[in-house]
């Protein structure tokens, strides 16, 4: 049995340093994800005036209930999704001018349903370029607060930023979802609001958020159950065993439920209250699938499916298009590059077995391209990446671990 030490949760991580920026007094965060997108967001607080102290194993951060001390400050949000989402509706709670701008790649991604909605709110807001994507401007005057219509089909981030903008406001929200993807996130937001002190509230589509605040806290962030399914998917494939500490029954991410589609795919699956363990069985089987819920795993999925006894095919993950890259365009036209048969649909991927060849990935500077293929290459020498190093969005040690990971194969 291989154990292997996941680093922490980039989605914890992240609502973490936003509930602890928001928090009265100060909070400690133990075990943080280290990475690209965390350590862009901890900066982008200090460029809003939030003081925080990073060290090794914990972050600890002075929280400011009344919004950033700085009355102006110009934040680049680097590739990070939940920085460029998160903190334009944190800033928003506050009194100054703000601008936020990101990479050439997050301009590509929308924002448009949650600027629209802080917009609804009364938040003074521009896009400098295009309407929905950054860079924008927000002159804030605090936020009171109301009733709103939220679209949050296309990625659940912007509900989870409404929801945690939620207890900073005068008089609290009320959220309508129409639509909601990847809805096991909102879960891990509302679990972690309550932790630091709030008291949202849900029946079926309609969120309740009273003007709580937050209070500081000491909050250990457990292991990022996406990056953990590169291991578990390559214990299914190899036929090993892979034992994850720090996921267990009791985590908060949906991405975990991965195993489960491992499960059936043929592989046995051990779940403790301390940990996760997955055990190839030198059987994989074909099958049909809704990722809706955990969509950040469908490559790691996709990159294993040819090794499947009969077609794998994944439904209902249209907004994987708009993540870092088009993640279904992306898997497909690396798996074709592999000789391996594939046929795409405005939300769904279908994957056939064959035996793949060595190539070169179009990583498109995903991480998660990277990761997933990674696993692919263990039953296939010789397949490489044009952008190895982009996995420093998440997972900076990936290629160590991995390697080490192999290098233990019996």
């Amino acid at each position: 049995m291989t154990v292997i030490e996941i680093p922490g949760s980039k989605s914890v991580t992240a609502r973490a340093l936003f509930l602890a920026a928001a928090a009265d007094g100060v909070t400690t965060l133990l075990r943080p994800l280290a990475s690209d997108d965390t350590e862009g967001f901890a900066e982008g607080l200090t460029t809003l005036g939030y003081e925080v102290e990073r060290t090794a194993g914990a972050w600890r951060v002075q929280g400011r209930p009344a919004g950033p001390a700085a009355a102006t400050a110009d934040v680049h949000c680097r590739d990070g999704a939940t920085t460029a989402r998160f903190l334009p509706a944190l800033a928003a709670a506050g009194h100054g001018d703000f601008r936020f701008d990101a990479s050439a790649q997050m301009r590509r991604r929308p924002v448009g349903p949650l600027t629209e909605a802080l917009r609804t709110l009364g938040v003074d807001l521009r896009h400098e370029e295009a309407e929905g994507h950054h860079p924008l401007r927000i002159a804030a005057r605090g936020v009171k607060g109301g009733s709103l219509l939220l679209d949050a089909g296309q990625s659940s981030q912007y509900l989870t930023a409404l929801l945690m903008l939620g207890p900073l406001t005068a008089e609290g929200l009320e959220i309508t979802v129409t639509d909601l993807v990847s809805e096991p996130y909102v879960g891990i937001t509302l679990a972690m609001m309550r932790a630091f002190g709030a008291e949202p509230a849900r029946e079926g589509n309609v969120f309740t958020v009273p003007p709580t605040g937050y209070r500081a806290t000491t909050y250990a962030v457990e292991p990022d159950a996406s990056t953990a399914s590169y291991f578990f998917a390559a214990a299914a494939l190899t036929g090993r065993e892979v034992t994850v500490p720090g996921l267990g029954s009791g985590a908060l991410q949906g991405d975990l439920g991965f195993v489960d589609v491992l499960r059936r795919m043929g592989a046995d699956v051990a779940i403790t209250d301390r940990a996760t363990t997955v055990r190839g069985t030198g059987r994989l089987h074909g099958l049909t699938v809704n990722m809706r819920d955990i969509s950040d795993t469908m490559p790691t999925l996709a990159a294993i499916a040819p090794y499947a006894d009969g077609p794998v095919r994944i439904e209902d993950v249209a907004n994987t298009r708009v993540k870092e890259c088009d993640r279904l365009e992306a898997c497909a036209a690396n798996l074709r590059r592999l000789g391996i048969t594939v046929t795409t649909g405005p939300d769904s991927i279908e994957i056939h077995p064959g035996a793949p060849r060595p190539a070169e990935i179009a990583t498109h500077g995903d991480h998660r391209i990277v990761m997933s293929f990674a696993v692919t290459g263990l039953r296939t020498p010789g397949i490489g990446f044009d952008d190895p190093g982009c996995v420093r969005k998440t997972f900076p040690d990936f290629h160590r671990v991995f390697a080490e990971f192999r290098a233990e194969a019996p």
